[in-house]
């Protein structure tokens, strides 16, 4: 009977296994239909496509035609820097019902908005709607000629063609109908819509009345499918040229009128669909999905739109929930805009990407003079195309870097855990996606030659012994932190909790907890593949520590850079040698350990709890051992100097900070207050922009590339407010000092980011650690939009500051 018994509970255990297995798999498969579709070409201005490898794409282009001279440089598409946009992005954005965006065409004379909604609905991931919206701007005259293309393409097998042929171009709506797998049936509709159109008196008005929609289709080869603004040109150069061949240069229409696309409709794989309009100007891009049962209209997209719109201000308040002095409205507007950019930088890349898979000797770098060596190997350029892969993520800045990076992806995934914890997961398990069978994922994700066209040849080839910092760990200890508090093993984290939990991992901690049992092998094979790939050598030379393993060394290191650490430029050893020693690669694999083995305690891993704590332990005493000097009082990176004896390089900096930034310090270490000390040191450190990324005493402050030189940067200052809250609220002998450093950090931080947004319309890459204005790459929301965390902490100062009229 015992024996009975004991099958039945061992039968209960497995049957409630089962249970949550077939419980995820169909949340997995709902949570696939709301993210399914979304303006996932975060590189265009405006695009859409769903989250399936080959499949129906949607893009918006647009130009003045007011003189012959400016479209060519005028055509809209891909964001660009060089466009002079006064502003662009998104003024709201959810990824599971939509959002406006706005586009402020200061070189056009006209700013477009565009209002994306989800419709669901069906088995395929359901409808969606865009409104197009144009409006002339101020400074520019009341009857601009726009014209404005939208284009529906189709990668892949399947069908797309217009569905009502007219001979002329057509007056109302353009319907294209198609089937494709993973959407099955659909029409997508492109509405007559709203606004005057150009009228002249000159005879090719008459074959070509410009109150018409244009449609162009044509069938182009998979691989060009992307390249839509060049297929539109030559769509463009083949009506000029007609219309001079007939009516000469000296005759010509007008621009308006030149610039049309012959009206060619029917089976296609792309189809381009031409507007032209004088003045303000709105219609509706519609896709009806067939499983849906519904059709859908404009009147209908003005409800959606609505509702879509009225709870998001509130939602993000109650997320969010910014605290003094930053609790009033036009902060919690700036950081609904910078919030809403950063998850509207969400993209869907599919693809092949370069490796170079030689694994040549030379890539170890074992040798004095290694850096020589890898450069010969990698001038034998053996890399190959591998893939295609898929890959669901935010991008750092839609102009200028529009694809995945690995140690950006985790500080983007912070805010957004808050939002949508199920979303956060869904992107981790996406580049965890990517690993392969070593336990390596490639730091930059470059996927497809779409992608590949935005990257400098020589940056595109991906190595697999080359590590990123692992930040995605940081999504990980955020839902183990949260499964606690809302258990109650952890104190509620209020901030980021909002009104209550609308994630289903939140809901149901089963979910949860079976998340982390399907990802825990990867990312303990990510972690062994950290361990054995960057190991330092500590058994070469005579270094005195508590742990001859526990020493790290990033590899791909030249002279002058280590790209991989993340801090390009900073100050290393020189020269390098291959007996370097990375304080903050050390600090990365203690903050990668710790969090490891949170995850190994809530799965009842025992024996590999017991393994990770004393890694944990030598990893903490060497960090101490290999790293501080007694002499600088900070943290240094370690080298072997020319008697082969160790030797501590102390460029002080956020390297000196990064035992402090990845919160390994104890809050009675003495070692904490000496870091205090630099990081307050308006000489060193401290500026009243934020911290500076290297000591303004540094021979090396402000010269070369000046990447990591000095200028501010919000990833590593939000590191440092965030571990000066903990300490501030954590009895210690530094407890008052960590509280005065983190109220005035937390307010220069927010000071510079919204001083700087208010002037030019934009989020930056850094900020110069003398002005404070915003410098290198714009419209940068990726990890700069961390300022909406920073604003949601606590005030510590006692209501010291207020934001002023104007001001902070």
């Amino acid at each position: 009977m015992k024996f009975l018994g004991g099958l039945a509970a061992v039968l209960a255990v497995v049957a409630a296994a089962d249970d949550t297995a077939i419980l995820y798999k169909e949340i997995a498969r709902n949570a696939n239909q709301s993210l399914l579709w979304g303006p996932y070409r975060p590189n265009l201005y405006f695009g859409v496509r769903p989250r399936i490898p080959k499949s129906l794409m949607g893009g918006l282009m647009w130009s003045k035609v007011e003189n012959f001279q400016d479209v060519q440089n005028n055509f809209r598409h891909t964001c660009e820097q060089g466009d002079g946009m006064k502003g662009y992005g998104w003024d709201e954005f959810d990824a599971r019902s939509g959002g406006v965006q706005t586009v402020y065409d200061e070189g056009n004379g006209i700013d477009v908005r565009t209002m994306f909604v989800k419709i669901p609905g069906g088995s395929n991931g359901g409808s969606w709607a865009a409104r197009i919206r144009g409006t002339v701007r101020k400074d520019a005259p009341p009857d601009l000629k726009t014209t404005v293309v939208f284009y529906a393409s189709l990668e892949g097998l399947g069908a797309l063609e217009v569905e009502n042929l007219e001979p002329v171009g057509y007056e109302g709506d353009v319907t294209l109908k198609g089937e494709s797998d993973g959407l099955g049936e659909y029409k997508l509709v492109v509405t007559g819509g709203r606004g005057y159109h150009p009228k002249n008196s000159h005879a090719a008005y008459e074959e070509k009345p410009l109150d018409r929609t244009f449609v162009n289709s044509l069938t182009a080869p998979d691989q060009i499918l992307w390249q839509t603004k060049p297929i539109l040109f030559k769509m463009l150069k083949e009506s000029v040229d007609k219309y001079i061949e007939k009516y000469g240069e000296e005759n010509a229409p007008p621009p308006s009128q030149v610039y049309t696309i012959n009206h060619n409709p029917g089976p296609g794989n792309i189809h381009m669909i031409q507007k032209v309009f004088e003045g303000n100007f709105e219609f509706d891009v519609i896709f009806n999905s067939g499983s849906s049962g519904k059709e859908y209209f404009s009147s209908d997209v003005s409800k959606f739109i609505e509702n879509t719109s009225k709870g998001f201000f509130e939602r993000f308040i109650a997320t969010f929930d910014p605290k003094p002095p930053f609790d009033v409205e036009k902060l919690q507007r700036f950081g609904t805009n910078l919030f809403s950019n950063l998850l509207g930088g969400l993209g869907y890349f599919y693809g092949d990407s370069v490796v170079d898979r030689s694994y040549a000797p030379e890539y170890d770098e074992e040798n004095e003079g290694f850096w020589e060596e890898t450069q010969d190997a990698r001038e034998k350029h053996q890399e190959q195309l591998e893939g295609p892969s898929e890959l669901f993520t935010t991008i750092p800045s839609r102009s200028f870097f529009p694809r995945g990076f690995y140690w950006d992806e985790g500080f983007h995934l912070i805010p957004i855990a808050d939002w949508d914890m199920d979303l956060a997961l869904e992107i981790v398990k996406s580049w965890f996606n990517l690993m392969d069978a070593d336990g390596w994922i490639g730091r930059e994700q470059i996927l497809g030659a779409e992608a590949r066209s935005k990257v400098p040849q020589e940056f595109q080839t991906q190595y697999p012994h080359y590590a990123n910092p692992p930040t995605l760990f940081f999504i990980i200890d955020a839902l183990i932190t949260k499964i606690g508090a809302l258990n109650g093993t952890t104190p509620p984290v209020k901030e980021t909790l909002g009104q209550k939990p609308t994630s289903v991992h939140l809901k149901n901690p089963d979910l949860a907890l079976y998340y982390l049992r399907e990802l825990y092998p990867k990312l303990k094979a990510h972690y062994h593949w950290f361990r054995r790939t960057q190991a330092g050598d500590l058994k070469s030379y005579d270094r005195d520590a508590f742990s001859s393993k526990e020493g790290y060394r990033w590899r791909g290191r030249t002279p002058q850079h280590i790209l991989t650490s993340g801090l390009d430029d900073y100050p290393r050893p020189q020269p390098p040698h291959p007996g370097e020693l990375h304080v903050d690669l050390m600090s990365w694999m203690g903050m990668m350990t710790k969090s490891l083995k949170n995850i190994a305690t809530l799965l009842q891993m025992d024996d590999d709890v017991a393994e990770l704590t004393t890694i944990e332990t030598a990893i903490l005493r060497n960090i101490d051992d290999l790293h501080w000097s007694e002499k600088e009082k900070c943290y240094c990176d370690a080298t072997i100097d020319d008697f082969e004896e160790n030797a501590l390089v102390c460029h002080k900096g956020y390297i000196s900070l990064f035992p402090f930034l990845t919160g390994l310090l104890d809050p009675k270490s003495e070692k904490l207050g000496h870091i205090l000390n630099l990081l307050g040191d308006e000489e060193e450190l401290w500026s009243e922009f934020g911290l500076r990324s290297l000591s303004k005493k540094d021979e090396l402050y402000g010269t070369a590339e000046n990447y990591w030189r000095g200028p501010v940067w919000m990833n590593m200052n939000y590191l440092a407010v965030a571990q000066l809250l903990k300490y501030a609220q954590t009895p210690g002998p530094y407890q008052e000092k960590s509280k005065d450093l983190y109220s005035r950090l937390r307010l220069n931080l927010i000071r510079t980011v919204f001083d700087s947004w208010q002037e030019t319309g934009f989020a930056w890459e850094q900020y110069n650690p003398e002005t404070g204005k915003g410098q290198r790459t714009q419209h940068f929301t990726g990890w700069t939009s961390l300022v909406v965390k920073i604003m949601g902490m606590p005030d510590l100062s006692g209501g010291k500051w207020q934001v002023g009229h104007d001001e902070l």
